[in-house]
């Protein structure tokens, strides 16, 4: 497969094959094409397209389900660095989702937000973050160094995304990210909302993230109405996964004080998440609570339940995602932005 530029309509139909975009999907080892760019260097006949090798955990879970031949052919189309159709979606966004690890192996993920071009594309392997996430974020220490980092990079209103994996650093008060892989992937099960701008906090009172190990009442009702939350992973040497999960509100259990429970849906069949969690179980989870701002982070370890019974407790489920927290940080004032709902995803499981 020769190397390819990918125009605006692409973006905008965001849609191909098995619910993949014309981006493609993330290859923690990668296989030039006989053309295109070098790996590092820039040309003007733009990305290369990389073949998709994915890593011993992404293959024994695709095995498992079924759908090595599926994921085979979804797995050609990433490619390396920013195409210059993205650019433009990048720079009109409000949010980003950060996947990071801290110093003890933990997996984080955080929201980062700001005004319209607070994302932006330095050169075609550079992304600047323009803001830093709110205090008491782990974010803010786990990249004092560099590091590997996914960025989930959503529209609500559209709905679409942009993945984009790499390594990155806090420099001069902003987030670097270089991009390894970029690619859109799947707009099931996003919930549809627009971002008004910055919510009024004139009144509000000023909290400081707090830290725990426990789920508390208030956590535990936050996570059992969401219809939404983000998914951290890494592979040690592919590196970091940043994703969305989606349902009807509900469709995330709280099974104790440190144990929730989630269904995995069909896909894409690349199984980048459970790939991860098939190597290293360290994860992270991002619960946001549109209505206050109120933000809820979760590191811990993730485990895949294949068990077709208990898949029938929940809708639509195919298999289900086992959580025991390890530790929790909270915060009142975590999301700044003002969303308005506007409906649940049709290919939400009733």
């Amino acid at each position: 497969m020769t190397g390819a530029t990918y125009g605006e309509e692409e973006i905008e139909t965001f849609n191909k094959g098995n619910c993949l975009e014309a981006f493609g999907s993330p290859a923690p080892q990668q296989e030039k094409t006989d053309e295109g760019p070098e790996c590092g260097g820039s040309s003007g006949r733009g990305p290369t397209r990389l073949v998709m090798k994915y890593h011993s955990g992404e293959i024994a879970v695709q095995t498992r389900a079924g759908v090595s031949e599926d994921a085979a052919e979804v797995g050609e189309g990433i490619v390396d660095r920013v195409p210059e159709a993205a650019r433009d979606f990048l720079m009109r966004r409000r949010m980003v989702v950060i996947a990071t690890i801290d110093a003890r192996g933990r997996v984080w993920a955080s929201v980062v937000t700001g005004e319209p071009g607070f994302l932006s594309v330095l050169d075609d392997r550079h992304v600047r973050i323009g803001t830093l996430p709110a205090e008491g974020d782990p974010l803010l220490e786990n990249l004092k160094v560099e590091g590997h980092v996914a960025l989930f990079i959503p529209d609500l209103a559209a709905p679409r995304r942009i993945r984009l994996n790499g390594r990155g650093q806090i420099k001069g008060g902003e987030i670097h990210v270089y991009a390894e892989q970029v690619y859109g992937n799947c707009r099931r099960y996003i919930q549809e909302r627009f971002l008004l701008g910055t919510r009024d906090s004139s009144g509000a009172v000023l909290v400081h993230a707090t830290r725990s190990t426990e789920l508390s009442p208030r956590d535990r009702d936050q996570i059992l109405r969401a219809d939404t939350f983000f998914i951290a992973t890494e592979h040690p040497d592919a590196g970091a996964d940043a994703s969305h999960k989606g349902g009807n509100p509900g469709f995330v259990k709280v099974l104790g004080d440190k144990h929730i429970a989630f269904p995995d849906y069909n896909g894409n069949h690349m199984f980048n998440t459970l790939g991860n969690l098939a190597i290293n179980p360290n994860a992270g989870l991002l619960f946001i609570e549109f209505d206050s701002g109120r933000t809820l982070q979760l590191t811990g370890d993730a485990s895949i339940d294949w068990n077709p019974e208990r898949a029938r407790d929940f809708a639509g489920a195919e298999r289900i995602v086992d959580f025991e927290v390890a530790e929790i940080v909270a915060n009142e004032n975590g999301f700044p932005l003002l969303a308005r709902f506007r409906q649940y995803s049709r290919f939400n499981p009733a």
